[in-house]
This record gives structure tokens, sequence and C-alpha cells, in this order.
């Protein structure tokens, strides 16, 4: 019997050149047949030169961005698409049945999940509904009205992405200049311990796959640059948790910190994490995975919780070269 070929699209590519190279492999190591395709707003995208094919598309927030992916789906021939950055997620979870029918699978959360990981204010609620331990947190109206507040407090956007715009206040003044400095903004106690991000992954019917918990040791630009994998029985416990309770579709991670040895879990991405490689070279094969399930291969799996740990990544920057006319040539979605 003739073997399908997988073809995938990642959306807002950016530099995720070491996931995209990952999926490469992949492909190679399962003898499979198929494209990576990639858009992104920026000619110089790096991950665009790892790719087999790439677009330039319209920002997120363009009235004809799904237009464009739906456009890029059906002359590809997409079979799985995944997002990269988070602004991209509620606007795919929304327009699911558009891209869906091109016959691509969107590798994303429910819309109404979509939703919550987005806002952190939506997420500190659904921790609490669902007895995710979790920092206290406050919008600037009810922030006001404490009689005691115990310093510092992290000051955040809502709908912040990649770890920017947080600020520690350590006092009341510090606290109102950066409620009127950034946009939006949520409160929540400070907490201090080792930060633990934990990938699970889950294929489209919202089957938990495996997980994998690793440690920022260093962070550059919101992405880890400095991690290791570790384990802790609370924090998966809960991690899979969150991901039932939120109907995950597709990879995801949580945050938390390790506070006096006890998780308290912070956000919710609902999209390959920054560190992927790092819980993909552990044994958490999440490429292999996919790709295997979408070209209808045997699948093995290990046991949930099945990695290596004490595995360590530290990073480093490489560089792409282009002439004038390589820098031209990437197709604008408009085939």
């Amino acid at each position: 019997m003739k073997q399908k070929a997988v073809n995938i699209l990642f959306t807002s590519a950016g530099r995720r050149v070491q996931l995209l190279r990952a999926f490469k492999q992949a492909y190679a190591d399962l003898g499979l047949k198929g494209r990576i395709v990639a858009t992104d707003i920026d000619p110089l995208a790096p991950a665009l030169r790892v790719v087999d094919r790439s677009y330039l598309v319209p920002p997120v927030s363009d009235p004809d961005y799904v237009p464009a992916l739906v456009e890029i789906c059906q002359k590809e021939k997409i079979h799985l698409l995944f997002p990269l950055i988070d602004p991209d997620i509620p606007v795919l979870a929304r327009n699911r049945l558009a891209l869906e029918a091109t016959g691509a699978r969107v590798m994303v959360v429910p819309e109404e999940s979509a939703l919550i990981a987005a806002d952190k204010w939506a997420t500190y609620k659904f921790f609490v509904k669902n007895g995710v331990p979790t920092p206290r947190s406050w919008l600037p109206q009810d922030i006001r009205k404490e009689e005691s507040l115990r310093f510092p407090l992290v000051v955040k956007p809502r709908f912040g992405s990649a770890g920017k715009s947080v600020f520690k206040a350590h006092n009341t003044q510090e606290l109102s200049f950066f409620l009127d400095y950034v946009s939006d903004p949520i409160i929540q106690e400070y907490t201090s311990g080792p930060e633990i991000t934990t990938d699970i992954i889950c294929d489209a019917e919202g089957n938990v796959l495996g997980f994998v918990s690793r440690q920022r040791i260093e962070v550059r630009s919101g992405e880890v640059a400095k991690g290791k994998t570790v384990y802790d029985p609370q924090v998966a416990e809960y991690s899979l948790h969150i991901a039932k309770a939120l109907g995950a579709i597709g990879p995801i991670n949580v945050q938390c910190f390790l506070h006096e040895g006890k998780p308290l879990f912070t956000e919710i991405n609902a999209r390959f994490g920054g560190g992927a490689p790092l819980g993909i070279a552990a044994g958490v094969l999440s490429p292999h995975w996919y790709l295997a399930q979408a070209a209808g291969l045997p699948l093995e799996i290990p046991p949930l919780g099945t990695y290596k740990v004490n595995l360590y990544m530290t990073r480093f920057d490489e560089a792409f070269f282009l002439t004038r006319e390589e820098y031209e040539q990437t197709p604008s979605h408009r085939l």
C-alpha cells in the first residue's frame, strides 16, 4: 500500500529553527514523504530558511490573515496546522471550520480554551475553579481595595506574550507606576523558586501522548536559553489535570514555580513551547508521533512520564546569509 505523504504548516515561524529541524529529522527517521511549510510577516524570519516552502502573510490582526492561510492550506495540501506564537491561537481556534474545510487538522485547543489561555485573568480563574494551586491575582480595581499588600508583586499584561512588559513592584509607589505603565494589567503575588515548564503533547482527539517538565535556568527575550529536564510528581499530576480540564488538542505547555517545594501555576501556552526541542531530545518525540498518526503509521509511545531527566540544554545563535535575490524570493500569500 502506498504510504500517505504528510504536509505540515507552521504559522508565525519566527526563530523556531530547532523545532522545525526536529520535524525534518522525524520525516527522515520515519521514512515519510511530505513538506514543511511555514508563514511569517518578516522575510528575514530565520525559520523560513529551513522549510520546504515559505510564505509571507498579513499580520494576524488583518482580515486577510485567515483567507491567506486557507489559500496556502489548499495549495500545499496541508494535513496538520500548528501555531507557534500566542496571538495566532484564538484566531485559528475561532476559524477552525474554514481552515479544516481544506482538509487540514488545526492542532489548537477549542475556542473557549484558547481564550482562557490568552487572558491571564481567565487563566487564574480557571486554575481556581479546577483546584490548581496558583498565586493570588487581582485586577487593578480590586487591588486598590486591598488594605494590606505583601510586596513584591508582579505586574504584567493580561494578554501579554513572550515575557514582555513583566515588572516587579517593591512598594505602593512602584505598583502605582506600573499599573499606569502596563496596558490592561493583571497583578500577581510574587513567587520565587525554580520555574518549571511542562510540555503536554495531545493528539487531535485530545488524548495525552506524553509530557516532559523542564526547568528554566536562563531566559532571553521570553524564551529559554538554558534549561534542564526535571520530574516532580506534583507538577506532573497538576499539569495533566490542566490539559484534561482545558480539553487540550495538540501541544500545550503550562508554567509554574516550585515555591517552597510546592508548585504554583501561573500560565498556559496552547502551543509548542520555545524549549520544546529539549523535551524532544529527552525522548518525548512529539514530531514523530504527530507525523506517524497523520500518516497512519504504527505508533509506539512509551508510558507517560518516560523521558531522560537531568538532560541540559544550552543555546547559541546561528546566522543565515542571504543575497538580495534570496531575500526577495519568499512569495506572498497571493499565490
